[in-house]
Order: C-alpha cells, then sequence, then structure tokens
C-alpha cells in the first residue's frame, strides 16, 4: 500500500495510477477519523457501501455479511497478485471475474484437458476484441457446450474459493443493480460456496504436506492395488502414473481433474501405500521406448516387492533369467542392471537398440520385457496360491496387452 502525507498546505499528493482512476470528478470526505480518511466521488449512481481491508475481517466474514443482508452489488478486491470481483443478487453469488492467468476460461480448459496449448494460443489471437473465447472454441467445435458450460461454473466457483487463501488487500462494495451488467448469472448458494471454500483451505493444506508441490511426481510404490475396491478417479491416476513419468499437476490434466480433485486422489492414493511423491523424474527416457519401459518397470517392481516378502533371494533369480533369455531377447536386455527394487537399467536397454528402426525397437523391446515378465508369472503362479497369485497375474496381462496396443498402434 502507498504511503500518503498531507504537507504543511493540506495538500494530499495522490500516485499517478489513482488520480488517472479518480480523474477530475468532485470528492468528499465520506467517513474519517484519526486512524483513516474515506473519499469518495460527490455525486454517483452507485455509491460505495462498505471499503476496508482484510485480516481482522476475513474472506468468510464479508461473504457472510452480504449474503445476510441480501444486498445487490459487486464486491471489488484488490489483492498483491491481481483483482477480483464477486457479483450478488440479493445475497446470492451470481457472477465473480478475476485478473488472475490460473482462473482465466481458457487456461481452466487447458488444466482439464479439454484444449491443448497451441491451439489455445491461436484461439486468443483470433478471439481478441471479436468475440468470447468461449464462444469461439464452441463454434470450432473444440468444446462441447456442456463442457463450457461446467467450466464457467467450475471458473467463478475457483475464483470464489481461492480467495479464501487471501489474508491481505483491499476491498470495496459497491451499490448496483445487475440487470445492465453483461454477465452469465449462475445460482449459487453463498452459505455453500462459504462452506466448501473454508473445507477446502483445511484439506487442500492437509493434501500438500503429503503431496509437497505439484511439480513433484508421483511413482508406483510396487503395493498391489486391488482395482474392485478403488474409486474409478483413483484407477484414472494410477493408470497414468504406470505408463508415462509426469508431475503431479501433469497427471491430473491428463485425468481430466480440476487440481483440488486431482489432489485428493492423489492424497488417498499416498494414504494407501499405492503411490509415492520424488523430486526427480524417476526415468529422463521419453517417448514410447520411455512408456513401455515405465510400464514395464513399473510391473516389475510389484512383483518383486511381492515376491520376496517370501523369497530374498528373488532378484538373484531375476538376474538368473535375464541370463537365460535367448536371441533376440538377449542382445535387447545384455549388460542390463537390474536394481534394488527390482526394475531395469532403461538406458542401457536404449543403448542396445541404437542402429534399429524406431519401430523395430519398440516390437523388440515390448517382446523382450514380455519374455521376461512371462517368466516371472510362471515362478508367481507355482510360488503362490491363487487368491494371492490372482491379482499380479491380471496385473502382468493387462500392462501387457496395454504395450501391445501402444507398439500396433501406428
Amino acid at each position: 500500500m502507498t504511503e500518503l502525507k498531507i504537507n504543511s498546505d493540506g495538500q494530499l499528493k495522490l500516485p499517478l495510477a489513482l488520480r488517472h482512476q479518480l480523474r477530475d470528478a468532485p470528492l468528499k470526505a465520506l467517513s474519517n477519523s484519526a486512524g483513516h480518511l474515506l473519499l469518495g466521488r460527490a455525486e454517483t449512481t452507485t455509491p460505495i457501501l462498505l471499503a476496508g481491508v482484510l485480516g481482522e475481517l476475513s474472506i468468510p466474514d464479508l461473504l457472510s455479511f452480504f449474503n445476510m443482508f441480501r444486498k445487490t452489488g459487486i464486491l471489488h478486491f484488490d489483492l498483491k497478485n491481481g483483482s477480483k470481483s464477486l457479483y450478488f443478487q440479493k445475497g446470492e453469488i451470481v457472477f465473480a471475474t478475476s485478473t488472475f492467468a490460473s482462473e482465466e476460461l481458457g487456461e481452466l480448459l487447458f488444466s482439464l484437458g479439454k484444449v491443448e496449448r497451441e491451439a489455445l494460443q491461436q484461439l486468443r489471437k483470433q478471439a481478441r476484441g471479436r468475440k468470447s473465447l468461449g464462444k469461439l472454441l464452441v463454434e470450432r467445435g473444440q468444446v462441447a457446450p456442456s463442457d463450457l458450460w461446467r467450466a464457467v461454473r467450475s471458473q467463478i466457483e475457483g475464483i470464489v474459493y481461492n480467495l479464501f487463501a487471501e489474508q491481505q488487500g483491499g476491498f470495496h462494495f459497491e451499490s448496483r443493480a445487475l440487470d445492465q451488467e453483461q454477465i452469465l448469472r449462475l445460482s449459487m448458494s453463498t452459505q455453500n460456496l462459504i462452506m466448501e471454500g473454508l473445507r477446502r483451505q483445511d484439506e487442500e493444506a492437509l493434501f500438500m504436506r503429503r503431496i509437497i508441490s505439484l511439480e513433484y511426481y508421483p511413482t508406483l510404490t510396487g503395493m498391489i492395488a486391488d482395482a474392485v475396491n478403488l474409486p474409478q478417479s483413483e484407477v484414472r491416476l494410477l493408470k497414468l502414473v504406470e505408463v508415462e513419468v509426469m508431475t503431479a499437476q501433469e497427471v491430473f490434466r491428463k485425468a481430466g481433474m480440476s487440481t483440488f480433485d486431482g489432489l485428493r486422489n492423489l492424497y488417498s492414493l499416498l494414504e494407501k501405500g499405492l503411490l509415492q511423491m520424488a523430486e526427480t523424474p524417476v526415468s529422463e527416457i521419453g517417448g514410447e521406448l520411455g512408456q513401455i519401459l515405465i510400464a514395464y518397470n513399473n510391473l516389475l517392481k510389484v512383483l518383486c516387492q511381492r515376491m520376496l516378502k517370501d523369497d530374498i533371494a528373488f532378484l538373484q533369480r531375476i538376474s538368473q533369467f535375464l541370463a537365460e533369455l535367448q536371441q533376440p531377447f538377449s542382445f535387447v536386455l545384455r549388460d542390463v542392471e537390474l536394481l534394488e527394487d527390482g526394475t531395469l537399467d532403461g538406458h542401457t536397454i536404449v543403448e542396445n537398440l541404437n542402429g534399429l528402426e524406431e519401430g523395430d525397437k519398440r516390437k523388440l523391446l515390448a517382446d523382450s520385457l514380455c519374455e521376461l515378465v512371462f517368466m516371472i508369472t510362471t515362478v508367481v503362479r507355482g510360488e503362490l496360491d491363487g487368491e494371492d497369485a490372482r491379482p499380479l497375474v491380471a496385473r502382468v496381462q493387462e500392462v501387457t496387452t496395454r504395450v501391445r496396443e501402444l507398439v500396433e498402434r501406428d
């Protein structure tokens, strides 16, 4: 906040930005004391009903006040990194706007996986000054009308929920009718938004203590997941982590989840011991070879963790399997180092494949790892009873099918 002083002549010099905002309108003192001075336009049809700073007066307090007294108008917030406005109709929030980049409609659609970054940038250029981005997205068939409506509602809710973390900044309420405002009115309960906002604030703090950062990488721990007892949203996250190395934020986008929903599902998987967070990516090998390696390495990790419970020499047995592989599998996996968690050194494998056509690389890699896993599965079936072996065998079949579809796709 800019510090201002009244000089010896009783004059108050305002910064250029404030002078430009007020222009030449005559002002009058609306309220004053030894600790404050509130100036307002002498003549206005939209009076400032309430103004102040956040602190002791919190966001829930403000929203409850305007809801309780059924006020109509616009509540403006001047915050550290941008501004927001909430539109009230008889105490209920019907719309919201924000200058925060992350709360822009296009960014929200991108974060939900509804539109790609390059397409979004092109559409922004075309929409500039002519029509809304949302309308253009629907006209081009890149977003369904129903998806756009849900995104707009989610955008408005997000603008409100994110306000609950703000503890500093100024606000003022402009009392005015909304009949002439060009806004999309949504029916929302202010009290429900308040309760949900407070709940999300508490839960997000809890989630982030385990997740640490959205730029960290969720990775499999090797524990067996019983897909029957997992919600579909959690299964969706697990499948994405199995086949590609991504940050938490990237996983949420691929899953089509909002950040909060993604945090809730990821936290649940961390609590169940099915995932863990890593500061750096487990593998730097990209492309389809990287996806194949990740899928099979995650599978090997699961198999080894279970088998090591009953056989501490299981890793040595895998090493023996590697030595016994026949051509061309032995060519692909020659000199490959077995890591402590049962996974294979992917960089050595990629070096072994150098010189081959890309299609041949994918097929040879998939076939070689499938052969190795098949040999291990034979041991699993022979040494575990049916109930213990069944989820492991199902996991092997699922991963093998998924990799085969990836290889045959091109």
